[in-house]
């Protein structure tokens, strides 16, 4: 493995979510995020899509807990882009498209995800759509 360059990305939720609470392969880029590696983008649908998740029952989170992984494990890392409307991409679940439009807005090269319909894109235009594993495979 080489010298590790400055990566723009996009981390959907899914992926957010099992790096912060359960680690594992997608555990991997919170080190990347934190040393500067990695710059996540996010827009605010992106953000509030990550608080409601981490807010779901089945986690167990109280709010108190909630907020210091988004203010001390996201945010700061993080780097929020203003999405300007774009077109209908995911016609299965166009839900997932702000990923795309975030990812396009801050010039990404790539979108890290568990979610497939993004991963059956593969790609869109310049921009890559990988799996956690991919994506550290190709570092």
């Amino acid at each position: 493995m080489g010298k590790i360059k400055k990566i723009r990305a996009v981390i959907d939720t899914n992926v957010i979510v099992s790096a912060i609470l359960f680690g594992g392969i997608p555990g991997k880029l919170i080190s990347l995020w934190k040393s500067g590696h990695l710059k996540p983008l996010a827009s605010r649908d992106i953000v509030d899509e990550y608080i409601k998740v981490l807010a779901y029952p089945k986690f167990r989170l109280a709010e108190k807990e909630i907020n210091y992984i988004l203010y001390s494990e996201i945010l700061p890392y993080f780097e929020v882009v203003t999405l300007k409307p774009g077109l209908r991409i995911i016609q299965k679940d166009p839900s997932d498209d702000k990923f795309i439009h975030c990812a396009e807005a801050g010039n990404a090269s790539v979108i890290i995800s568990g979610d497939r319909h993004l991963l059956n894109l593969k790609t869109y235009g310049k921009l890559k759509i990988l799996t956690p594993f991919q994506f550290l495979e190709k570092l």
